[in-house]
């Protein structure tokens, strides 16, 4: 396996100090910042290094989303961002990352290669003010079984490009008997299926964050054989979406703890539910978002969840609102320009962990 960690990044991280001030825990960090169903996830080691995953949202959104981010950098300590990997090129995922370079140095971008999109705004981001963000940086097109050289954490790149990585990790490598049931869904050849997927292992702890990645290539990636064995925490692939999410690799993987990265109104139907909420062995899952496509039948309990939204309804129906269909005219989803709360993660070597809601300060150690 190459690593993406090259000379110059190592020198420019030798000069430069990546924390403000030191950690004193021997804990892998984790924060799940909310930028209104886009996604944004911060990793940061006991040493100091951090890995940022998507910026969310451009244009009138990136100061918003970007301020939020930011708030997470800021405490953690950081002075810098060491790996900034970009799952692929939607706007909810790219969008604030020339703003974020603006209010801290990103050392090293790491994605997927070209878009396989047309889209003219993306292809003039990628062409104009990205590359020359990682012409002065460092930049590397990942691909399946690459390492991430995050100190004290060990990353390695599970799908890119549309690919998957074909050696198991220590403890998988055994048949899935989810496949079986698994039933295709239309080809995805848009930017969801080329998503850059990671798995993190911190001592014992075990992590997987897999982008927008899209059902037909999670099958890919988890039948007949489970690369993966099972899992500490998983990062809910595609905000919660039913183009994702299927039980092959849910319920294979059978996570001690979900974290749904969802927005109001995007993620968290009944059919995406119901896969989570029966996972093997699944303890807890946990929302960054109030979600309306849920009603009481299929949220979790408030404490669970870490974002409300500006005009707070008096109740919550007892039944999911039913989604609106693709390009109708179903309006905006509720307003949440205010305050934002993260999720944040504390994992030790031993395996264990605690989450702990910022919004009400509720924590579960597992």
């Amino acid at each position: 396996m190459r690593t993406l960690f090259r000379l110059s990044l190592l020198l420019a991280l030798a000069t430069t100090p990546a924390v403000a001030h030191a950690q004193t825990d021997d804990v892998l960090q984790i924060y799940l910042v909310d930028v209104e169903g886009g996604n944004a996830t911060l990793l940061v080691s006991p040493e100091g290094g951090s890995l940022l995953i998507d910026t969310g949202n451009g244009g009138a959104n990136a100061d918003r989303d970007v301020g939020r981010i930011m708030a997470a950098v800021e405490d953690a300590g950081l002075q810098q961002i060491d790996h900034l990997i970009t799952t692929h090129y939607h706007g909810d995922h790219y969008g604030g990352m020339s703003e974020l370079a603006t209010r801290i140095p990103i050392r090293h971008f790491i994605d997927h290669g070209p878009s396989v999109e047309d889209n003219p705004r993306t292809l003039a981001f990628l062409d104009g003010a990205y590359r020359d963000l990682y012409d002065a940086a460092q930049h590397t097109v990942a691909q399946p079984g690459d390492t991430v050289a995050l100190a004290g954490v060990e990353v390695t790149v599970m799908a890119a490009g549309g690919q998957v990585i074909q050696t198991p990790l220590s403890g998988g490598g055994g048949s899935n008997p989810f496949c079986a049931a698994f039933e295709p869904q239309a080809e995805d050849r848009g930017e969801n299926a080329q998503s850059v997927g990671i798995h993190f292992a911190f001592g014992q702890f075990r992590g997987l964050h897999l982008g927008d990645l899209t059902a037909n290539k999670e099958f890919a990636l988890m039948c007949p054989v489970n690369p993966i064995g099972t899992v500490d925490l998983h990062i809910v692939s595609h905000h919660g979406l039913g183009t994702s999410n299927s039980a092959a690799l849910l319920h294979a993987i059978a996570p001690r703890v979900a974290l749904l990265n969802n927005g109001t109104r995007k993620g968290g139907a009944p059919e995406t539910m119901t896969i989570l909420h029966t996972i093997p062995g699944l303890e807890d899952l946990w929302q960054l978002h109030f979600s309306v496509l849920s009603g009481q039948e299929y949220t979790v309990p408030g404490m669970f969840i870490a974002n409300l939204f500006d005009d707070q309804p008096a109740a919550m129906p007892l039944a999911p609102m039913p989604a609106p269909r693709r390009g109708s005219n179903a309006g905006p989803p509720p307003v949440h320009n205010g305050p934002a709360n993260w999720i944040k993660v504390e994992a030790q070597r031993d395996g264990s962990f605690t989450v702990t809601n910022s919004r009400n300060g509720f924590s579960k150690t597992y």
